[in-house]
């Protein structure tokens, strides 16, 4: 940690700093923690389970060695749970892995403002912080893949193809959880219905869903990650759209699928702090922590999504640096998705897509 400014003050006023010394700093480093600064204390991670969650333990294994600090793990993130705790005013989760749609949406009711004195975000990728309520957790996307097998030296290349049963047929893989929906998944099939990306805002969801009603019977719906996975290493389907982690994971598994990357759609988890939480410094020290550059590589290398320190330089293998998506090629490519516009739209567009699912 650096010496406060303020250390020659006075007795009173160092005892003020030193108080503080365990959370704040006059420019906090991302990845650093003081020996000992959080020792009997305990935190809960809330997040979504599996290598994701093991690989955000991991990451945060040094920080809790070299804190003090006793970290918890729950899950899965449910915002349910989480608006009954801040309203019952008993709030047990103190860390919180979610996406930046639902940090964006309850920024400020639900969860509280990034303390910057505390938590450096000077190496975020520029654009990566959508809210103020949190930072971005990693970074993946919502692409099409296809059979590199069927398809051949003439696979598709944009959302149109995506949706031509004719020129390409076969299979396509879809989310359909019902209660959920991605940003992206709407504003494909009005790219692939002729709107210009600049007009794809406000999102007319009659017309997205009309175009996906289109090709209904060609639709096998997923309903989670792993079974969307799974049908794409199962040769159930010929194209899907699904998460690049995992696309990743089929491919590197066997799958004959290949990326089509043209305006695809990034997403983000975020990591932010609940409203009421019991010790916001300690939540926004490992935040801080989770932000470094080492921490950001060793979290991509065991779960294969992308880092968002620009600093960080994971060792992966070729396969999976062609699925990161915080690359200056990606960049070019990507669809910029409206957040803010999300955040304010999600529960109608999320409702539609529901009803749609049922008819």
């Amino acid at each position: 940690m650096l010496k406060s400014r303020y250390a020659g003050l006075g007795a009173i006023l160092a005892l003020g700093v030193v108080a503080g010394a365990a959370f704040a700093q006059d420019k906090p480093v991302a990845g650093d923690v003081k020996e000992g600064s959080l020792k009997g204390k305990t935190l809960t991670l809330v997040s979504y389970g599996g290598i994701y969650q093991d690989g955000q333990a991991a990451a945060l294994k040094e920080f809790v060695d070299k804190s003090g600090v006793k970290l918890l793990n729950d899950g899965p993130t449910e915002i349910a749970k989480l608006q009954a705790q801040v309203e019952s005013g008993n709030v047990t989760w103190d860390v919180i892995d979610s996406t930046n749609v639902i940090t964006a949406q309850h920024c400020g009711d639900l969860f509280m403002p990034i303390d910057t004195s505390i938590v450096d975000i000077s190496k975020l990728p520029a654009g990566s912080k959508t809210d103020d309520c949190s930072v971005p957790a990693m970074g993946y996307g919502l692409i099409v893949v296809y059979n590199t097998k069927k398809y051949g030296a003439n696979p598709p290349k944009t959302w149109a193809d995506f949706y031509d049963t004719a020129k390409f047929p076969g299979k396509r893989a879809i989310e359909g959880i019902a209660g959920e929906l991605d940003p992206g998944v709407l504003e494909g099939a009005l790219l692939a219905d002729g709107v210009a990306p600049e007009q794809v805002y406000p999102i007319d969801a009659p017309r997205a869903l009309r175009k996906l009603a289109s090709i209904r019977g060609d639709i096998v719906f997923w309903n989670s990650g792993a079974h969307a996975q799974q049908l794409v290493e199962g040769g159930q389907v010929d194209m899907a759209l699904l998460w690049s982690g995992r696309a990743y994971s089929a491919v590197k598994n066997g799958a004959p699928f290949a990326p089509m990357w043209d305006q695809w759609m990034p997403e983000a988890d975020t990591i932010t702090v609940p409203k009421g939480a019991k010790n916001p410094k300690a939540s926004m020290a490992l935040i801080n922590y989770y932000l470094g550059a080492d921490q950001q590589a060793k979290l991509s290398e065991l779960t294969s999504y992308s880092p968002i320190n620009v600093d960080a330089k994971p060792q992966l293998d070729d396969l999976a640096k062609t699925y990161l998506t915080t690359t200056p090629e990606r960049d070019k490519d990507r669809f910029p998705l409206d957040v803010a516009w999300w955040a304010k739209n999600n529960d109608a567009m999320t409702s539609a897509y529901a009803n749609w699912l049922a008819r």
